[in-house]
């Protein structure tokens, strides 16, 4: 069904000279993805820095997202974190400006019990009637979102799918195996974009969609109408943009790329610092 497309990029947040949000830019980056095969935005996610931005700056970013795009995509609003009542609440917050989904992360560096994430993300869910995305990036947070876990908040009626990002395969099986009717998993790595289709995934929250979105629906296409052997083929062709643009921390190395293509997307906040003049140019040679 893939209720949020198949193409799904977890988009990058535009700042200008001075580090600020800006909006403008941020139109300029909207209709460059939606010509490029982007049929929904993640706002605010790990790629848009969402730990440094602020929470006005979030809902500023969600209301201008929903009132630019008017209905030509859908906008999927990141509100999760590793406080369960601040989430409730921002959730409420975001479920006010439009947004048509939120996405619920794995709360970081708290490490809780399975348990204890399913309580976390139940009680969120209930709190919205939005449709809610999971997202499981063990790598980034520190805690993996077991299949078992998965499919037990997959019951919740608004809980609708998950960005698998743990790049385990079987973990993906497994879900997508047991699910519910209405329940979609979305590969959460470009690397594994065709893998993950091949085992029932409907699709790719994706970064690597930036720069090279219109092959990454030819691909998917190609995969969808059976031609397997065209998919795996621009796969394979398509990986050394994959992986390249997490040779530096993300979401530098898309920024850079970004800009390169004329997609003025501004630099990054600290923590992260600019790419040295060597890194800009490996990343512009994937290009």
């Amino acid at each position: 069904m893939a209720r949020f497309g198949r193409i799904v990029t977890a988009m990058v947040t535009p700042f200008d000279e001075n580090l600020q949000v800006d909006f403008a830019k941020t139109e300029r980056l909207l209709d460059h993805l939606l010509a490029t095969g982007t049929e929904a935005v993640v706002v605010s996610g790990t790629t848009g820095e969402s730990p440094t931005l602020t929470h006005e700056e979030k809902l500023q970013l969600f209301r201008h997202v929903v009132a630019y795009t008017k209905g030509r995509c859908q906008v999927i609003a990141g509100t999760g974190s590793n406080d369960t009542a601040a989430s409730i609440e921002f959730t409420k917050e975001a479920e006010a400006t439009g947004v048509d989904a939120v996405m619920l992360v794995t709360p970081y560096y708290s490490r809780p019990s399975q348990a204890s994430l399913y309580q976390h993300f139940r009680v969120i869910a209930e709190s919205t009637k939005l449709p809610v995305m999971l997202y499981n990036v063990p790598g980034r947070t520190g805690v993996n979102l077991a299949a078992e876990t998965t499919l037990k908040l997959a019951e919740l009626p608004n809980v609708v799918s998950v960005k698998e990002a743990s790049g385990n395969l079987s973990q993906m099986a497994k879900i997508i195996e047991g699910a519910p009717n209405g329940f979609e998993l979305y590969c959460g790595d470009d690397g594994l974009t065709v893998p993950a289709l091949s085992i029932g995934s409907v699709g790719i929250v994706s970064v690597a969609s930036h720069v090279v979105g219109s092959q990454m629906k030819e691909m998917v296409d190609a995969f969808l109408a059976g031609n397997y052997q065209e998919a795996a083929a621009l796969h394979r062709k398509l990986l050394p943009v994959f992986e390249g643009l997490f040779a530096y921390p993300s979401p530098g190395p898309t920024k850079v790329a970004l800009n390169k293509l004329g997609i003025d997307v501004g630099g990054v906040r600290l923590p992260h610092v600019e790419l040295t003049e060597e890194e800009k140019a490996f990343v512009c040679s994937l290009l």
